[in-house]
């Protein structure tokens, strides 16, 4: 359910304004309405933006370096940014000695092939009139009339490659067809030296790195939750209005209706004017979702999609069992469902300081993994293996109570998008009395007639006959409805015309919409057969061998079923989420579009 809002008007004169700016953050319960005009205009805010993404930067750097912290100290907003502008540099540092690293090891390379020579050698010759040039060709292209005519000599031979040098006087000059090695003016000595001092260099900074992600994180972290405290007060200050000559400042918020009571507590001992209001039609209301126990797990897929305006129904409730269920379907293993059970709950026995949001994401996977024992016990599938093929007394009665074969859990499939779509109906016609007026939901209501008197006379001719008259009754009941009352502001023909096209969509959409449902057999089918086909690679491919025999088939068995796991984990959250926002929202003509409760309050 969405959480009651109420509108709060403040009125401040201009000099208290900060003043009331940072009780209401302490406070920490008022949304602040935005301007329709942004602020991102703004230079000083753009300016903390950019602090924080730097901040940001720096911490994700640092944690990504996985250094064990020396201690689990209070954070330091002030050391912060000493610690930012000494990493940065640091950073700076790092990326010059790589830079001239790269550069050496360049070096290092064109001059390893010719051997370790003093550079200042070919001056001293060139004085005497002489000049050394150096070659790089092919086998092949060597020619031994170099050696007479230019005293051609190879240095080296590096695969199919020559490494040569002539030596002519200086007014001589030698054109050979091949490639001319240009050398650094340094030795390959001197250059190893330079090597080993930048590797050092760079050794020490990595250490200095280091020791700031063992110790400075929570310093970082302060200052990054400091500048994001900064950033909503400039968000909050560039969102007022100005009144009087800027000598009032009028700010518009929102708070849940349960902490009303606070809010006048607190503006009692404010020199303030305010109004609080509910809020209009027009109003941007921000949604707060307030549900309870098991609905609330299931608050962060509604997330996904988008929450709902302020005047819909939310539809976290409806369609939390479905999903659940619609899960355990298409992981349909229930030994999978065992495995992500027993290892949720061994975490959440052994791990400590598990954050709040986490827990309620551990414990939706607890309920996911019951489900999926429970759905797969439909099957008997278990790792793969047939649990109704063992004779025991047990398994052997859970097959005559529940067992289904393929043929049935296709009808499953179909009948439950059939009933999770009529429900949707159901609730769109809900939505709009509450939006719009009953008279806005009445053709709603006679397309439920129609589907739900034809699919109790197809599945139970014995209660309600197909075409007697109590199916007519409700068919004609239902067509006129959604024929004559189709859009209550228009007129009889336009309605009749608009009664044909929803006629059509109905037999169109509605039809592929409940065989999206299918995939709810076929996942659950294609795991268990891929499951069975692993069980048979690890029999099969495991060698006659009394100790390695074991090791392989146990091997396959375990990766086997780790990749088919994943893989159907993955389907097993993709698909429902896809029916959930595709069929089942589409058909309780959700719209969504609402934007989240956020108090401005301290980071």
């Amino acid at each position: 359910m969405i959480a009651k809002m109420k509108k709060l008007t403040f009125l401040v004169y201009h000099k208290e304004y900060d003043a009331f700016l940072k009780s209401i953050r302490d406070l920490g319960v008022v949304h602040v309405a935005t301007k329709a005009q942004g602020s991102a205009e703004d230079a000083g805010l753009q300016e903390s933006i950019r602090l924080s993404t730097r901040y940001a930067a720096a911490i994700k750097l640092l944690q990504g370096m996985n250094v064990q912290p020396v201690d689990n100290h209070a954070g330091s907003a002030d050391r912060g940014m000493d610690v930012l502008t000494e990493m940065e540099n640091l950073q700076q540092q790092i990326q010059q000695v790589a830079h001239k690293l790269q550069s050496v090891e360049k070096e290092v390379a064109q001059l390893e092939p010719w051997g370790d020579f003093d550079p200042h050698s070919l001056e001293r010759l060139h004085d005497a009139g002489y000049q050394i040039d150096f070659y790089i060709c092919s086998d092949k292209q060597f020619k031994d009339e170099w050696v007479d005519l230019y005293n051609a000599t190879v240095i080296n031979r590096v695969g199919s490659k020559l490494y040569f040098v002539t030596v002519i006087p200086n007014h001589v000059c030698a054109d050979l067809e091949v490639e001319s090695a240009k050398l650094p003016e340094i030795s390959l000595s001197d250059l190893q030296v330079k090597r080993e001092g930048l590797i050092k260099q760079n050794e020490t900074l990595q250490k200095q790195m280091e020791d700031l992600a063992a110790s400075a994180i929570p310093d970082l972290q302060a200052a990054q939750a400091k500048v994001h405290s900064q950033i909503e007060f400039s968000k909050v200050v560039l969102n007022t209005n100005s009144l009087a000559d800027n000598k009032l400042m009028l700010l518009q918020g929102w708070t849940p209706v349960e902490r009303i009571d606070e809010i006048k507590h607190f503006l009692e001992t404010e020199e303030v004017y305010y109004e609080i209001s509910d809020p209009s039609p027009e109003d941007d209301v921000p949604i707060l979702l307030n549900n309870k126990g098991f609905f609330r797990l299931f608050e962060p897929i509604m997330r996904l999609y988008m929450l709902p305006k302020y005047n819909e129904l939310d539809l976290t409730p409806f369609f939390a069992p479905f999903f659940m269920l619609f899960f355990g379907l298409c992981l349909g293993d229930s030994g999978y469902g065992l495995f992500m059970l027993l290892a949720v709950t061994v975490y959440r026995l052994v791990a400590k300081n598990i954050a709040a949001s986490m827990k309620s994401i551990l414990t939706l996977v607890q309920l996911l993994g019951a489900s999926t024992m429970v759905c797969g016990l439909l099957t008997g599938t278990c790792f793969g293996f047939n649990l109704y093929d063992i004779q025991v007394p047990f398994f052997q009665s859970l097959k005559e109570a529940i067992s289904l074969d393929n043929q049935q859990m296709f009808n499953l499939s179909l009948i439950l998008g059939g009933v999770q779509i009529i429900f949707g109906m159901i609730l769109k016609a809900v939505n709009q009395t509450i939006q719009f007026g009953f008279k806005y939901a009445v053709a709603t209501i006679g397309w439920i007639l129609v589907l739900v008197s034809s699919a109790i006379a197809f599945a139970a001719p014995g209660v309600m006959p197909m075409g007697g008259t109590v199916h007519l009754v409700f068919l004609v009941a239902g067509l006129l409805m959604a024929y004559l009352y189709n859009s209550p502001d228009k007129n009889i023909f336009v309605n009749i015309g608009l009664g044909l096209w929803d006629s059509y969509n109905m037999a169109t959409g509605l039809l592929g919409d409940i065989l999206s449902y299918v995939r709810l057999f076929a996942l659950g089918l294609s795991g268990g057969i891929l499951a069975s086909v692993f069980n048979s690679l690890a029999v099969g491919m495991s060698p006659d061998n009394v100790i390695a025999g074991p090791i392989v088939m146990v091997l396959i068995f375990v990766i086997g079923h780790a990749i088919n796991m994943f893989m159907n984990v993955l389907g097993a959250m993709v698909h429902p989420m896809r029916l959930t926002f595709v069929e089942f929202f589409k058909n309780s003509g959700y719209e969504g579009g609402g934007k989240e409760y956020k108090p401005f309050k301290n980071s």
